[in-house]
C-alpha cells in the first residue's frame, strides 16, 4: 500500500528532485510500469520533476497569510532573490500556519515571510534538518483549560493526558467491555465529525462494524489544507496519544486490526511527534498483537501526503493511499462498504478521534453538560485573520464568535469588525450582526453559513472583500483536482472573468450564479461544490463594498 508513493517521497529526499533514471529504477523495483510512476509523479504538487534551485521559499498566497501582507512579503523577498543563481522565490497554497501569517517556508522550517533575516540564515546553512521550526512554537500551557476569568473551556478526561501508571485508561476499559458499547456512547452524545462534513461518528462506525469483510481499515485523516484551518496540527503536536487511542477504539468496534494517519507533508514537526508516540504505545502494549493482553490486535502507520487539498476528500485519499491519482471517486460505494483496497474503511479526521475517547470514557452526559444550555460538547476552533493573538481555542458548544473573538484578544489594533467566515475557505461569510451566533452546527447553518472545518476567518473594517473573497475563489482552482470538467473548467473561468472585470458587476453576478449553480449540481466532490460560495456571499451581505482586486 502506497509503495510508489513512499518511493517517490524517499526519492526525492535523496536526490532533492525525480530524476528520470531514478524514476526507472523505482519502476523495476516494484515491479510496475513506468507510465504508474509518471502518472503519480507528474498529479502531486510536493513532486519536483525538474532541479529546482538550492533553495526555494515558497510563501503561503491564501487568505490569511494576504491580509497579514503576504504579497508585499513576497515582493520583497524577490528583490532580495533577484540575480542570484541559488534561490527561488514561489508562491504555494496554505502551509497551515495560519496563526503565524504571513508564513513561508524553507525544506521543512517554516518562517515568517517578512524576515528576512531568518530567511537569509537558512538559506546560508548547508544543513537544515528536518522539521526546523524558525517560528510558531507551541506554548507549554494545557490547551485544554479554560484561560482565567474566560467564559468557558473544558479540560478533556483525566486519562486524556495519563500518568505513568495507567496510560491509556480508557482502551483498555474498552477492551474489557463489549464493541458495541462505544459505538452507542458516541450515538446517545450526538458526536458528529469535525472535518467538515459533520456526519453522525456512530453511524459511521456502525457501518463498518456491521460488514462481513475479515478486513477491515481505520484512517486518520490529518490532511486538513483548507485556509483557515490548523487545530488538527496542534492536536497531533500536543496530544499525539488520543490520536492513537481514538484509533484502537475505532478499530476495536469495527474489527480492524490496522490503522492509517493519513498527514500533509508541512507537518512534519508534527509527523515525528506522533511517530514517536506510535513507538511509546507498541512499548506499553496499546498497539500490537494481544493489545494489552486481549485478543485484538491492531497496528498504525504514517503516511505522508504528497500534497493537495483534493487529498482531504476521503476517496481522493483513498485514491493516493493505492498509488493513484488523487482524484475523487464517485459514490455510492461509500468508503465504509468499499474504501482502502475495497475494504470497509473508517475515516475519521483527528479532532472527531479526540473526542471520541473523552465522550468513551466518560460518557454522553459528561458530553452534553460541556455545552452551553441547549448545545452539547466543545469544540476546537482555528482563530486567525485579523485578530490580535491568532491560535487554537477549546470552547464549549454554544460560545459566540464574539465570545470567541474576545479570547483571541479582539480585533487588531482596535479595528471594527467587517465580516467573518466561521467554518474555514469553504463556508459563507457572515456580517458582524451574526457575531451573537453561538458555536454549533445547526446554530451557524441557521445563520446562512457552516461550521465547517471550525476554523473562524476575521476580517476587519476597510478590507478589499473582493479581494479576499478572489482569494479563496483562487484556492479551490488552484487546488482543483482537474478530474471533473465543470470544477477544473468553471473555476479557471471564474476568477478569469472577475480579474477582467475588476469587480463584480450586475451582469458578472448573474453569470457567476448560474455558474455556481452548475458547480453545485454537476461537481463530482465538495471542492468544486463550495469553490464560489465564499465570494457569492461577500457579494450579497456587502454589495456596495465589491471593490477592485489585484492579481495573483
Amino acid at each position: 500500500m502506497g509503495d510508489i508513493v513512499r518511493g517517490l517521497l524517499e526519492l526525492q529526499a535523496q536526490e532533492g528532485w525525480l530524476p528520470p533514471e531514478g524514476l526507472e529504477a523505482l519502476a523495476s523495483r516494484l515491479r510496475v510500469p513506468l507510465h504508474r510512476i509518471e502518472s503519480v509523479s507528474t498529479f502531486y504538487p510536493h513532486f519536483h520533476r525538474s532541479p529546482p534551485k538550492p533553495v526555494c521559499v515558497r510563501v503561503c498566497r491564501d487568505v490569511a497569510c494576504r491580509l497579514s501582507g503576504s504579497g508585499d512579503a513576497t515582493a520583497a523577498l524577490r528583490a532580495w532573490a533577484a540575480g542570484r543563481d541559488d534561490v527561488s522565490i514561489a508562491g504555494t497554497s496554505c502551509l497551515g500556519r495560519c496563526d503565524v501569517a504571513p508564513a513561508a517556508a524553507i525544506d521543512d522550517a517554516t518562517v515568517d515571510a517578512r524576515d528576512l533575516v531568518s530567511i537569509e540564515g537558512l538559506a546560508a546553512s548547508d544543513r537544515r534538518e528536518p522539521g526546523t521550526r524558525a517560528v510558531g512554537t507551541w506554548p507549554d500551557a494545557d490547551p485544554y483549560v479554560s484561560e482565567p476569568g474566560s467564559s468557558g473551556g473544558a479540560r478533556v478526561p483525566a486519562d486524556a493526558r495519563p500518568g505513568p501508571d495507567q496510560p491509556y485508561a480508557t482502551l483498555r476499559r474498552v477492551l474489557a467491555g463489549s464493541r458495541q458499547a462505544p459505538i452507542e456512547a458516541l450515538e446517545r452524545a450526538g458526536l458528529r465529525g469535525m472535518g467538515g462534513a459533520g456526519f453522525p461518528t456512530a453511524r459511521k462506525w456502525s457501518f463498518v462494524a456491521a460488514e462481513p469483510a475479515s478486513v477491515k481499515h481505520v484512517i486518520c485523516n490529518a490532511d486538513e489544507s483548507e485556509p483557515g484551518t490548523f487545530k488538527d496540527r496542534e492536536l497531533i503536536h500536543d496530544l499525539p496519544h488520543l490520536v492513537v487511542e481514538g484509533m484502537a477504539i475505532a478499530a476495536y468496534c469495527v474489527g480492524a486490526r490496522r490503522g492509517t494517519v493519513f498527514i500533509r507533508h508541512e507537518y512534519e514537526p508534527e509527523r515525528r511527534r506522533l511517530a514517536a508516540e506510535i513507538e511509546r504505545a507498541r512499548a506499553l502494549g496499546a498497539l500490537g498483537d494481544g493489545v494489552f493482553g486481549s485478543d485484538f490486535a491492531f497496528d498504525v502507520d504514517v503516511f505522508v501526503s504528497p500534497g493537495g487539498y483534493i487529498l482531504g476528500e476521503e476517496t481522493a485519499l483513498l485514491e493516493c493511499l493505492e498509488d493513484r491519482r488523487g482524484e475523487p471517486r464517485n459514490k455510492p460505494p461509500f468508503p465504509g462498504r468499499a474504501g482502502l483496497q475495497g475494504r470497509p474503511t473508517v475515516v475519521n479526521n483527528v479532532e472527531t478521534l479526540v473526542h471520541a475517547v473523552g465522550i468513551v470514557a466518560y460518557g454522553p452526559e459528561w458530553w452534553q453538560a460541556l455545552g452551553r444550555e441547549g448545545f452539547a460538547g466543545h469544540k476546537f476552533m482555528s482563530v486567525c485573520g485579523d485578530v490580535t493573538r491568532p491560535g487554537v481555542s477549546l470552547v464549549p458548544s454554544g460560545t459566540t464568535f464574539a465570545e470567541l473573538l474576545e479570547r483571541h484578544g479582539g480585533m487588531k489594533d482596535g479595528a471594527a469588525l467587517l465580516t467573518f467566515s466561521p467554518g474555514g475557505a469553504s463556508s459563507h461569510f457572515l456580517g458582524p450582526e451574526a457575531i451573537g451566533v453561538g458555536i454549533d452546527f445547526d446554530a451557524v447553518a441557521a445563520a446562512g453559513s457552516m461550521l465547517g472545518s471550525g476554523a473562524a476567518l476575521f476580517v476587519a473594517e476597510g478590507r478589499d472583500l473582493l479581494d479576499v473573497g478572489l482569494s479563496l475563489t483562487r484556492f479551490f482552482r488552484n487546488e482543483s483536482c482537474g478530474k471533473c470538467v465543470p470544477c477544473r473548467l468553471g473555476t479557471a473561468k471564474a476568477v478569469e472573468q472577475v480579474e477582467k472585470s475588476g469587480r463584480v458587476e450586475a451582469e458578472d453576478e448573474a453569470w457567476l450564479r448560474s455558474l455556481d449553480e452548475t458547480l453545485q449540481q454537476t461537481s463530482l466532490c465538495g471542492l468544486g461544490q463550495v469553490a464560489l460560495g465564499p465570494l457569492l456571499s461577500l457579494v450579497s451581505r456587502f454589495p456596495e463594498r465589491v471593490g477592485r482586486s489585484g492579481g495573483d
